[in-house]
């Protein structure tokens, strides 16, 4: 331990860093609490600064006021808590001199550590007879206190960089101390940010006399990395009351949102106890209720009224109708003089601040037109993502709950012998709910799938995704801290970070159009003509459809609850494309089957995808050739379609196009262990469509633009008032927004009749393999370059003799001798060497 005099010559060398700008004044007192304590701190720091008087008047008058007000809100804080122990030694000797006190002497019952002490009015206790008595407590208990410099010493002299004026308030520490505490991070992460001074947040336990307490409400923002809503329950120096209120009704909204399904359900109990057990960690614990049909600003009157909170702290939500809801709980609890505070960390730019102003809406609905709209109406800043509190000061009041069972988050089915169906046996198997898991998974995708990201995110086989959207959606990991860690990653994937733009346009669209997740944002595709066939809906729910990427895609859905981005653009495609099925319907089974149902997410997504949202995919994935991209060698199929694991790579996509003998040797029949397909002529019913979406394009001619071929949409009322320069909402039909359409629609409304084939604009995307320009020089170039060059200066002259033979009317030349073989070296096994041009490889 250093000496008084070591200390004081720490403190001198930490002034001279405040005098260059180096230390800020705020910084520099909380290392001279660290340093000399609170008992020095007070009886030497305005000797230590005084030289600063006539150097630098406002630094010392800067540095004089932090010391009063530190040391004066101090005072308060030791007096209030001698108080409550002067009034716990006055009940105490009352106890002694009236055993037996009469109802009418006892006030309320307060709780102190599971003793109930009867407390006296201030008039039942009187002047005279205990006025030396409490001249002796006081005394006595000053006496006997705990060093004050030890209670109010916040870290090692090497550790905090900042404190807040107030005891009871956070107190900040530096990433040295995180280190301690959390796994390691890369050291170009840790060193980005202790540059941006990343804090740590320690809550102080409050006084007896305290104010009464912050009820802080969970959401979707189940962790306690970065929580804004719990740093400002910490930073009102009150005990915190964590509650999670379940109400399914206001969750669901207006229409059909399906907006918590089956496995959300099943994520959501899991988080939540992963979250409560966290909390223990801290001394605190998490209060469940179960709102009723007055919803869940009744629940919070009631526990503000059980607990004598006064304020209510939460993170906010950006459903429109769960912002309604919020509005309207924020009015009752101020009717009962209780404030509701909602902070912003959800995502990454609060959706209802983005405007159009200086950009305008052309372009509208894609990801480039909302990150110029981001860029040119900048919001407040991002700021810097805080680690987990050391501590959370606890109530002794807690108000009663239910039991996490209680909310009937996971209930399993049962059969009619009272066996349990426990469906979601492989979902825990493929998880960890924790946010410990989050971060874990993060700095696993950070280390190595990040490498691969932009160029091989579509791979089904491989796991090069980072798979964070359900920590994201739940928030236990929140945006803010996933894209600081991206950019802090060695290699910084702009795709990647791209997709949390995604994330925040998809919010942006449910706000301009609230009825997103269940109708046609284009007016003349609500007309569209769908098949009703519900065999093939349920062949595509169960993966049973015959194409075997397809099944695989849907089976690693209800098995695991998720699947990645490219595979959701294959299997919406075969369902509306193909199947002629609503997106709705698709719509549905995503938010039931995935763990990171969002709504705004897959509404946005299935409107896209069903030729019906603000931006038309422009392609539509083919359920064999897409395979060439994600699933060359059917690692994937085997996983998933285990029946079809001895299938041929080159084959086992398209089982029908198997010999007999070839499926007999895998044990494959077909209609059978593994299904026949749904539908056969894909080219036919791909033409169907596009004349389908050609119809109602001619019948509702009105919002199509006559110039461009455009589709047209009614502008959305939150855009009209922002065009108009008014302040409030005004709705109107008589402005109409062209959107982004797709070019092979606007060639098809030329050619109604047209098939899908002769459209030159067909979007269907059949896969693709990365090859060269010339397979043979690719190859050549691995073993010599120089005979590359040779080889090229060969093919020069071939195609200059065969130029000449054609000019002379002669006869081309004969071809190379050979048959053609696989290349053994090259990625793609689809690539063919001519067999005349090179030697066997070795």
């Amino acid at each position: 331990m250093s000496s008084p005099g070591d200390s004081k010559a720490e403190v001198r060398k930490l002034l001279r860093e405040v005098l260059v700008g180096r230390e800020d004044p705020d910084g520099f007192f909380a290392m001279c609490v660290s340093l000399l304590g609170h008992q020095e701190t007070r009886s030497h720091f305005l000797t230590l600064v005084q030289p600063l008087s006539s150097a630098n008047r406002s630094l010392h008058a800067s540095l004089a006021s932090i010391y009063e007000e530190y040391f004066s809100q101090s005072d308060k804080a030791l007096d209030e808590e001698l108080d409550a122990e002067l009034e716990l030694a006055l009940t105490l000797s009352l106890a002694d001199v009236q055993p037996q006190p009469t109802p009418t002497q006892q006030s309320k019952p307060q709780h102190q550590k599971g003793l109930d002490h009867t407390w006296p009015t201030s008039s039942q206790r009187g002047p005279e007879p205990f006025q030396s008595l409490t001249q002796s407590c006081r005394s006595a208990l000053q006496k006997n206190r705990p060093c004050e410099a030890n209670r109010h010493q916040t870290a090692e002299p090497n550790r905090s960089r900042s404190v807040s004026t107030s005891p009871d308030q956070q107190v900040l520490s530096s990433d040295k101390e995180e280190l301690d505490h959390k796994p390691k991070r890369s050291k170009n992460r840790r060193q980005r940010r202790k540059a941006a001074a990343h804090q740590h947040v320690v809550g102080l336990l409050c006084s007896p006399s305290a104010t009464p307490p912050v009820l802080l409400w969970f959401r979707r923002d189940l962790r306690l990395c970065d929580n804004p809503a719990l740093i400002g329950s910490l930073q009102a120096g009150a005990p915190v009351i964590p509650v999670f209120i379940w109400s399914p009704e206001e969750e669901e909204g207006p229409g059909i949102t399906v907006a918590v399904g089956g496995a959300c359900k099943y994520w959501l109990h899991q988080a939540l106890s992963c979250l409560c057990s966290s909390l223990e960690r801290l001394g605190s614990r998490l209060v469940f209720s179960k709102a009723d049909a007055s919803g869940s600003g009744a629940s919070l009157k009631e526990l503000a009224k059980e607990t004598g909170a006064r304020t209510v702290m939460a993170n906010a939500l950006y459903e429109p109708w769960l912002k309604d809801r919020d509005d309207l709980v924020a009015s009752a609890l101020q009717e009962d003089g209780v404030m509701l505070k909602m902070f912003h960390s959800y995502c990454l730019r609060d959706p209802y601040s983005v405007s159009t102003v200086g950009v305008g809406l052309r372009g509208i609905g894609s990801v480039s037109h909302f990150m110029s709209c981001c860029r040119q109406n900048p919001g407040s800043p991002l700021g810097t993502p805080l680690d987990a509190p050391e501590s959370v000061p606890t109530s002794k009041h807690w108000p009663q709950g239910v039991s996490l069972e209680q909310l009937k988050l996971a209930r399993m089915p049962r059969r009619k012998d009272g066996t349990t169906i426990d469906w979601a046996a492989n979902i825990r198997k493929s998880w960890d709910f924790s946010e410990d898991g989050a971060h874990a998974r993060l700095e696993a995708f950070l280390h190595d799938g990040v490498y691969k990201y932009d160029k091989e995110s579509g791979r089904a086989d491989a796991p090069n995704t980072s798979s964070l959207s359900p920590y994201l959606h739940f928030g236990q990991l929140s945006p803010r801290w996933l894209l600081w860690d991206a950019k802090g990653a060695r290699c910084r994937p702009l795709k990647f970070q791209r997709k949390l733009a995604w994330r925040d346009l998809a919010y942006w669209q449910l706000i301009l159009f609230p009825d997103l997740p269940w109708e046609s944002l284009r007016p003349p595709y609500k007309s569209l003509r769908w098949s009703t066939e519900r065999k093939h809906l349920k062949a595509w729910q169960r993966g049973r459809t015959g194409y075997p990427l397809v099944d695989a895609a849907m089976r690693q859905l209800w098995l695991s609850g998720w699947m990645n981005n490219y595979m959701r653009h294959v299997v919406a495609s075969f369902l509306i494309a193909y199947l002629h099925l609503p997106w709705q319907e698709g719509y549905r089974w995503f938010q039931d089957t995935l763990v990171d149902a969002d709504v705004a997410i897959d509404a946005m997504m299935w409107q896209n995808g069903g030729m019906c949202g603000l931006d038309h995919w422009n392609f539509v994935m083919h359920p064999v050739d897409a395979a060439m991209t994600c699933d060359p060698y059917g690692t994937f199929v085997r996983k998933w379609c285990p029946e079809l694991a001895d299938l041929p790579d080159e084959l086992i996509h398209q089982p029908w196009k198997c010999p007999a003998s070839m499926l007999r040797r895998a044990g494959v029949v077909l209609g059978q262990n593994y299904p026949e397909r749904v539908v056969t002529d894909l080219e036919g019913r791909r033409t169907q469509s596009l004349q389908d979406v050609a119809l109602v394009r001619k019948r509702f001619s009105k919002y199509v633009d006559k110039r461009t071929g455009c589709d047209l949409v009614p502008l959305p009322p939150r855009l009209v008032s922002e065009a108009l320069g008014l302040s409030r909402i005004v709705e109107s039909d008589s402005f109409l927004l062209p959107l982004i359409t797709r070019m092979e629609f606007k060639h098809q409304l030329d050619d109604p009749d047209g098939d899908a084939a002769s459209n030159p604009y067909n979007a269907v995307l059949k896969g693709y393999v990365s090859r060269k320009r010339d397979e043979t020089i690719a190859f050549m170039n691995e073993r010599d370059f120089t005979a590359s060059v040779m080889h090229e200066g060969a093919q020069r002259r071939e195609r200059l003799e065969g130029d000449l033979r054609r000019l002379e009317g002669l006869p081309p030349p004969p071809a190379a001798r050979g048959r053609a073989r696989r290349t053994p070296t090259t990625k793609d096994r689809f690539s063919i060497v001519p067999g005349g041009a090179v030697s066997s490889h070795r």
